[in-house]
């Protein structure tokens, strides 16, 4: 599936870009609280017929979605709530880099 990504990874990433942007959030006189994160994904799920395998979900470029007949592809939505590993009871704030022109 070479114009997909699976979801774990996805997610995986997700989670690191919200981390990095925590972190250069640090220190900022202006922070943001996520306390949702609505995604909405084109999915295609796959089950292996070899012994042991696992259902597998593939999340699409919208604009790739009808990519094969041998997959059928669903939209869901996600919705995520940022939770700090280090303080669960605390709201996660959440910056990025400025652009040029944000001064």
């Amino acid at each position: 599936m070479d114009d997909a990504v699976e979801l774990e990874v996805m997610i995986a990433q997700l989670r690191a870009a919200l981390g990095r942007a925590m972190a250069d959030g640090d220190g900022e006189g202006i922070r943001f609280q996520a306390e949702k994160l609505e995604l909405e994904l084109t999915v295609g799920v796959e089950r292996s017929k070899e012994p042991g395998a696992k259902v597998r979900f593939w999340v699409f470029d919208v604009h790739h979605s009808a990519r094969s007949a041998h997959t059928a592809t669903q939209r869901i939505t996600l919705t995520l709530q940022p939770v700090r590993a280090d303080a669960p009871d605390r709201p996660a704030l959440i910056s990025d880099a400025e652009l040029p022109d944000e001064r």
